[in-house]
């Protein structure tokens, strides 16, 4: 297991200050790497993060999303985000991926995502323990979060 490299942020939503993993040290965290244009993002990864919200308790589990923007830059604005985050009632913190080299945001990079939607699992400890890329089975990451939690 490795520690999870640090979010690279260039703008954070619905959180009064900016996120350091090091701040959620405790809880198990659960990052939800999408963009708001991918179907499977809209369709999965971000009701997936919500359900997740929901259904842990905020002592336990953060649940903080990561706008992670690799196309269509023009059309994926911080003023497009907020509306989308808005429509779509999205509580959780959500971040803006700070750009990177050749294209790849930041923290795309460092985790060596494929793509969105990725969810990625950090333990109490700030280990990534879990990297899934697309569709992922709730009951597989009700499971998953419940025996980080458990481990405590």
């Amino acid at each position: 297991m490795t520690q999870a490299p640090e979010l690279s942020v260039s703008q954070w939503f619905n959180t009064e200050r900016d996120l350091k993993l090091a701040d959620l040290r405790g809880k198990v965290v659960v990052i939800e790497a999408f963009q708001m244009l991918c179907p499977g993002c809209i369709l999965h990864g971000v009701p997936l993060a919500q359900a997740v919200q929901k259904t842990f308790s905020r002592e336990q589990v953060a649940v903080v999303g990561l706008h992670t923007v690799f196309e269509h830059h023009d059309a994926m604005t911080p003023v497009s985000l907020a509306a989308f985050l808005h429509e779509f009632r999205i509580s959780f913190p959500v971040g803006v991926d700070a750009p990177g080299d050749n294209g790849m945001p930041a923290t795309m990079a460092a985790y060596r995502m494929r793509g969105t939607p990725s969810l990625l699992l950090i333990d109490q400890a700030g280990r990534l323990r879990a990297h899934h890329f697309g569709q992922v089975s709730e009951m597989q990451l009700g499971a998953e979060i419940a025996t980080l939690c458990a481990a405590e």
